[in-house]
């Protein structure tokens, strides 16, 4: 059964990405908004629905210290394996806006989430927590994504040079219910394909920290590998580079700091390794984008070959 539902979930998955992207695209012509704004922002939200579901749940249930193993693994699939495999397929232009702004956010919130997370170092606690104090700091720095995003947007409307049809493409309803729907779809494919997964896993031996490590993370990161894969195929690079750097501005800033102000998050030591990757690899996914405002098939294979590295020694370490 397990099996069977692993199956559909990918199935859900895969045409979610598919009527969601295809939505969301129309929706931004028709608004006359780049394919960059909407992956920073209703992609990426959209896509970071799994992690932030997965994270209140967990706040919730009183397992908070789940929290920061599917944040951290998340991000890194993402910039690793989402960035990595897209680039393989398409190679993956990036516009100076995302090189000079998004993506040094997204490495600011890297930062910021190890500065909370190191309590015992930097104040000599007796534990590493991110209490709710440090959720609202986090959700601030949110608010200002949010504000950089809209501003974004308004002057990507007023000084737009190419002006569209506003009825052009499908109908808004339509885009709007493949939007809401493939998001919905996207959604429930990720929970089954995560929880049948990890069924499957325990079933076979391995450790609780080591599927939330691996298979929790790239179960939670498989509408961004989705949704961007999809994006680039239908010539959209913008969309899944903005999806990628919006989804771990999103996962830091949003799910942590929703999760923390939910209950305090307890941060185990060797996380911290697990955190650094996380910066390395977005300064890694920065000079890569620097040196010709393009990801191409190269540096998606070392981004993708990183990951396989980190997979084995966590598997080690585990």
């Amino acid at each position: 059964m397990e099996y069977i539902l692993l199956v559909i979930g990918f199935v859900l998955l895969i045409k979610g990405a598919d009527y969601f992207v295809e939505g969301a695209s129309n929706i931004a012509v028709k608004l006359n908004v780049s394919p960059l704004l909407v992956g920073l922002t209703i992609v990426a939200l959209g896509t970071s629905s799994p992690e932030a579901t997965v994270a209140i749940l967990a706040a919730l249930d009183g397992s908070p210290g789940v929290v920061l193993g599917n944040v951290i693994g998340s991000n890194i699939v993402n910039i690793t394996v989402v960035v990595g495999l897209t680039a393989m397929i398409a190679p993956l232009t990036v516009q100076s806006e995302t090189v000079r702004k998004e993506i040094p956010f997204a490495m600011l919130a890297a930062v910021v989430l190890m500065i909370l997370m190191a309590d015992v170092a930097l104040q000599g606690a007796g534990a590493n927590i991110i209490n709710r104090g440090d959720g609202i700091i986090i959700l601030l720095f949110f608010s200002v994504f949010l504000y950089y995003v809209f501003e974004m947007a308004r002057k990507n409307r007023s000084s737009a040079v190419e002006k569209v049809d506003a009825d052009a493409g499908e109908s808004w309803l339509k885009n709007i219910l493949f939007t809401i729907g493939g998001l919905i779809a996207i959604i429930i494919g990720g929970e089954m394909v995560v929880s049948s997964a990890t069924e499957i896993a325990l079933a076979l031996g391995m450790s609780e920290a080591l599927v939330g490590l691996t298979i929790v993370a790239i179960g939670t990161s498989l509408p961004e590998i989705m949704t961007s894969v999809t994006a680039a195929l239908k010539g959209k690079g913008d969309m899944a580079i903005g999806n990628v750097v919006g989804s771990n501005i999103f996962n830091i800033f949003f799910v942590t700091g929703t999760a923390s102000t939910v209950a305090p998050i307890a941060a185990e030591s060797k996380l911290f390794f697990d955190g650094w990757v996380m910066v390395a690899l977005t300064v890694l996914l920065l000079i890569f984008s620097r040196t010709h405002f393009k990801i191409g098939r190269k540096e998606g294979a070392v981004l993708l070959i990183a990951y396989i590295i980190y997979l084995v020694y966590i598997i080690m370490r585990n």
